[in-house]
């Protein structure tokens, strides 16, 4: 059984947890959160209440310890193939019945593969001999995982590639040309470009200068055909922790206008809602008042409705169509029992409204891809059908399981509960509610809700006497 995990400093060497704090992307993200020099500090927690380690975490230790250990072995190799194995739960455990053994820890590194890297090839800057428990240790984890990439890297005193390295972490250097592994080197393929600031390819990047550059044109740029606004994310502003983003007043039809040329990302391609979602949902939002009007003033054709994107070309939904999406899920399958204002709000503090969530994977509603299946299959909610992480980025689907997931909390262990137990176990699972980090979330979502709407209130009374749906036109 894995053991507890709650602080940093009690699964991290002295001088580990000094070189984290001394990193300006990591130190920055502690800050932010609340935490405090001199202080333990916390481990994230996700939907199910589990410690994982943030994508800044992540690349904080990757570089920590391939600049003391392993200079020349690339630093988003680490990060994606621990997205990989353990999804960057330190306390992952996967038994291995043909090895007769576990893999355990954020690499997934067997206890044996780790005594033979101490014991014959002499990486041994952390002792792990006869204690398995030590591959839980972040720090260690991701030694012994770079120690084997290393070793990969010159196996049979070759030099290998990239492919070989990662196909061989999974099968062995035998099995890295079988096509056993081909799967496991997509999946790390796409895990890789799903890293912060790797999501579009290096020969389309624009630079942070052209990133201004465009947002600049962007908020340049004026409409004759509507007053309404959005927002759109600024870059290198984003807190994997919070979510924090700094924002930028944008009109919706002009946030939809193709980007210069100048800046050098022409040639990314539109996301589209009749890509993401059904016939049915889509026809829905046309029949949105609201949503009809907007698509209308940008321009957008039946058969071909663009998702807005950011200054980093990152699709988003208005909130106009957040609102809607909200209004049509609930109208459908949680009458009654779910705010449509919490939802769209959560939408917005948990990803800014993000096609892909704030993480690359979890959709607007920023629903963990194992809490969303657990709520598919365990639990029922099979209006929508999950068949994969990549469903979650169908914004009704994602919001279907956001609203379960508060459907289900708001009764937790069998009594009512209230709207801020609700918020804080959204956001750090039914036992981390008295996190700091779930505060903080609370906090957010207060503040924009009284921002945006400071006379709604989230009970669901509140939203019937408010009418929420004047002029919306639903199938019969």
């Amino acid at each position: 059984m894995a053991p507890t995990m709650k602080y940093w400093d009690d699964w991290a060497d002295v001088e580990d947890m000094e070189a984290m704090w001394n990193h300006p992307e990591v130190c920055q993200e502690w800050l932010k959160v609340g935490e405090e020099r001199g202080m333990k500090v916390h481990f994230s927690r996700n939907f199910d209440g589990k410690p994982y380690v943030t994508h800044t975490e992540m690349k904080g230790m990757a570089e920590i310890i391939t600049r003391r250990h392993f200079k020349r072995l690339d630093v988003a190799m680490v990060c994606a193939i621990a997205e990989v194995e353990s999804s960057r739960l330190p306390l992952a455990y996967r038994f291995e019945p043909k090895l007769g053994e576990a893999s355990t820890g954020l690499m997934q590194t067997l206890q044996s593969t780790a005594e033979w890297l101490a014991t014959d090839m002499g990486y041994r800057a952390y002792v792990i001999e006869g204690a398995s428990a030590l591959l839980y240790r972040p720090f260690v984890s991701v030694y012994f995982g770079c120690a084997y990439l290393k070793w990969l890297s010159t196996y049979d005193g070759k030099k290998r590639n990239e492919e070989f390295m990662v196909r061989g972490y999974n099968g062995g250097p035998q099995g890295a040309t079988k096509t056993s592994t081909v799967a496991y080197w997509n999946k790390y393929l796409q895990a890789k470009q799903s890293l912060p600031n790797t999501r579009i390819p290096n020969d389309t990047q624009p630079t942070p200068s052209s990133f201004k550059t465009a947002a600049a044109e962007l908020n340049s740029r004026k409409s004759t055909t509507s007053s309404v606004k959005d927002t759109v994310v600024e870059p290198s502003c984003l807190n994997p922790k919070l979510g924090k983003i700094k924002e930028v007043a944008v009109h919706p039809k002009n946030s939809k206008a193709k980007p210069s040329s100048s800046a050098n990302v022409h040639k990314k391609e539109w996301t589209y809602w009749d890509e993401k979602t059904s016939p049915e949902d889509l026809e829905e939002m046309w029949r949105h008042p609201q949503v009809k009007k907007e698509w209308t003033d940008s321009n957008e054709k039946i058969g071909q409705v663009r998702f807005a994107r950011d200054a980093e070309l990152r699709p988003y939904l208005t909130t106009t169509e957040v609102k809607a999406v909200a209004e049509i899920v609930v109208f459908r399958h949680f009458a009654e029992r779910v705010s449509p204002i919490m939802l769209r709000t959560i939408a917005e503090v948990s990803s800014k409204r993000r096609l892909y969530g704030a993480d690359g994977i979890s959709g607007v509603m920023q629903t963990a891809y194992p809490t969303a299946a657990w709520l598919y299959k365990d639990m029922g909610f099979k209006s929508y059908k999950l068949r994969s992480r990549d469903d979650l980025s169908n914004p009704f689907l994602a919001m279907y399981f956001g609203a379960a997931y508060v459907c289900w909390l708001s009764t937790y262990n069998g009594r009512p509960r209230t709207d801020e137990f609700v918020l804080r176990a959204y956001y750090s699972g039914p036992n981390g509610v008295e996190e700091p980090s779930a505060g903080i979330f609370y906090q957010k979502y207060l503040a924009h809700l009284q921002a945006t709407a400071p006379k709604l209130h989230c009970c669901v009374a509140k939203d019937r006497d408010l009418n929420l749906f004047p002029g919306l036109v639903y199938r019969k």
